[in-house]
């Protein structure tokens, strides 16, 4: 289904969709290149900041320039193979984002709670690990879950979700819903819990610390990844 069947709103549409689609990859790009370009940004920090800039140009990039195109074309028909391909990049960047957050959070308690070990900790190797995790993770949720192909079916949406293609599916329902629940607890609830106990753990470590100067600048390098989670 197409996001409206309003003539009038076409072209509005197409000019409001493709400008948030270059300004997203604009200034996700630009930040890419300040991480790369400046070597005091050679940091924990702002390799996950990076890694989630890129991570959300995919993520955008799954949908709307699909989108952009069936607005010009008036086409909304995609291959079975096309809406698979869609909705298995969107769910495993949609994961790598929430978990990217979840790292960069403990990534903050490991600099707060345990300064002194911060750099044997957070080693690049060990960040690089932090990347692949949930890539791997997410492509074995999707793996598990079962599809049926179709020769002709309407989606009850502007892209292929999984949720719909799932309830479609010609095979067990039990087994899909078991599904569904999987990824819900893996890119849903389990990063926030891992977001929620690291900043537990750096509020008690704040309150700790004698000083209100000290406690402004501890607090300071968690600001930033504060803001990013609550925008997202």
């Amino acid at each position: 289904m197409s996001f409206s069947e309003d003539p009038d709103l076409q072209p509005i549409l197409f000019v409001l969709l493709l400008s948030m689609y270059l300004v997203t990859i604009l200034g996700n790009l630009l930040i890419i290149l300040a991480v790369c370009s400046d070597s005091h940004l050679h940091t924990p920090m702002y390799f996950f900041l990076s890694n989630l800039s890129l991570a959300d140009i995919g993520f955008i990039s799954t949908r709307i320039p699909n989108m952009i195109v069936n607005i010009q074309t008036h086409n909304d028909i995609i291959s079975y193979v096309e809406c698979l391909t869609q909705m298995s990049l969107f769910t495993i960047l949609v994961c790598i984002d929430y978990m990217l957050l979840t790292v960069m959070a403990y990534d903050r308690f490991v600099a707060i709670c345990h300064p002194l070990h911060y750099a044997v900790i957070m080693n690049s190797r060990f960040c690089g690990f932090l990347i692949l995790v949930p890539f791997f993770a997410e492509s074995f949720g999707l793996s598990a879950a079962q599809f049926t192909s179709f020769k002709s079916v309407e989606i009850s949406s502007f892209f292929c979700d999984s949720s719909v293609l799932l309830n479609l599916s010609c095979t067990a329902t039990y087994s899909n819903n078991i599904g569904k629940y999987f990824l819900a607890a893996e890119y849903g609830l389990l990063p926030i819990s891992g977001i929620v106990f690291s900043y537990y753990k750096i509020m008690s470590s704040l309150l700790r610390i004698p000083s209100l100067g000290g406690k402004y600048k501890a607090f300071c390098t968690c600001g930033s990844h504060l803001q990013v989670f609550a925008y997202f």
